[in-house]
């Protein structure tokens, strides 16, 4: 079942009239709507003041922090949707994998997983292990109105691919490894990440989400044959398990666009494109029955107004034949981009894309 066939009670009834809904669903929208990638977070001073003194996994596990930094780009900016402020690790550490977020590092992890005994780290994930997600969506929901939530989980590739490394790589070679040379344990570890991940999607639209986004950070370091192969039967599993609640579904990734078709495939009903490919291209890769979420270069930012403008308006031309369009950087917001910026982008789309 996609977005677009799901009946409208499943749909949660003040959010069902966005424009961001009906982009998703491919359906006429009054503007483009708007909303950006890491849009909270270190851009925003008001983020920086809140989580001072406060490490980044701690933040995700307060329900009143995590709620007040969600609203915050929403109050600033007016974009069209918030997303669920969060880390994706959240799950690993919620089922015990000792790791932390190192500052300047990122995620790492204590005991990377590289054989088949290492698996027994991952045991399932329950509601209860995330009870903070609950309570945290269901303050923003009542806060939001008739703005949407997006909920978002990492994909089963880029959540092993931390996994495997013990932390952030430039070339993956410990879980490509892993990928070319015993297969078998490859796809039993996606298999179990995949579980994790719907797991923790399911809490999220159940407590009141009104869409999801997998985030592939990393999916864009494989060739087509190894996606489609090693790594598209867990996203796919993923996308599939959470069908049935009638949310539109978001795939995102970076550099990879060579993998568009393949990301849609594996069951989004929106998929996500970097700069690197304009959006008329993008759809020609994707085919038929997608919406496309995308895809100003994040740069461009720090450019002039005049600049932000013209390229603004060159993903809007490029975009224009497409049956649903959600406005969004190619990637997420860079810290030290002016916010003033974010909130000038968001006023131009919603102005010259007027229908």
């Amino acid at each position: 079942m996609s977005a677009n066939d799901a009946p409208r009670a499943q749909q949660p009834s003040a959010t069902y009239d966005s424009a961001f809904l009906k982009a998703c669903r491919r359906e006429p929208v009054p503007h483009t709507p708007v909303w950006f990638m890491r849009q909270a977070g270190r851009s925003l001073p008001e983020y920086r003041k809140v989580r001072e003194g406060i490490p980044m996994l701690e933040s995700c596990m307060r329900p009143e922090l995590v709620t007040e930094i969600t609203l915050q780009p929403v109050r600033r900016h007016d974009v069209d949707a918030a997303i669920y402020f969060s880390d994706i690790v959240v799950p690993l550490k919620a089922i015990g994998i000792d790791l932390d977020i190192k500052p300047g590092v990122g995620p790492v992890v204590e005991r990377p997983i590289r054989t088949r005994a290492d698996l027994a780290q991952l045991r399932d994930l329950t509601p209860e292990d995330v009870s903070y997600v609950t309570e945290a969506i269901g303050l923003l929901t009542r806060e939001l109105g008739a703005t949407p939530l997006i909920g978002f989980a990492g994909a089963p590739f880029t959540l092993a691919s931390y996994l495997v490394e013990g932390g952030p790589s430039r070339t993956y070679e410990n879980a490509k490894a892993m990928m070319y040379g015993d297969p078998e344990l490859w796809a039993d570890l996606l298999d179990r990440l995949a579980d994790i991940t719907t797991a923790f999607l399911k809490v999220q639209i159940e407590a009141g989400a009104s869409a999801v986004q997998l985030f592939d950070s990393w999916a864009g370091a494989l060739a087509p044959v190894d996606y489609r192969r090693s790594v598209l039967p867990a996203s796919a599993k993923v996308f599939d398990a959470v069908a049935g609640y009638g949310v539109p579904r978001i795939h995102f990734g970076v550099g990879t666009g060579e993998l568009l078709g393949l990301m849609g495939e594996a069951g989004a009903d929106v998929v996500g494109v970097d700069w690197r490919v304009p959006l008329d291209e993008a759809v020609r890769r994707v085919g038929p029955g997608k919406a496309l979420q995308g895809n100003l270069d994040p740069t461009v930012l720090f450019a002039s107004t005049e600049a932000v403008e013209t390229k603004t308006r060159e993903v809007l031309d490029s975009a224009a034949d497409l049956e649903g369009h959600i406005f969004n950087l190619g990637h997420g917001v860079m810290p030290s981009t002016d916010p003033d910026a974010l909130t000038r982008l968001v006023e131009y789309v919603h102005t010259h894309s007027v229908r």
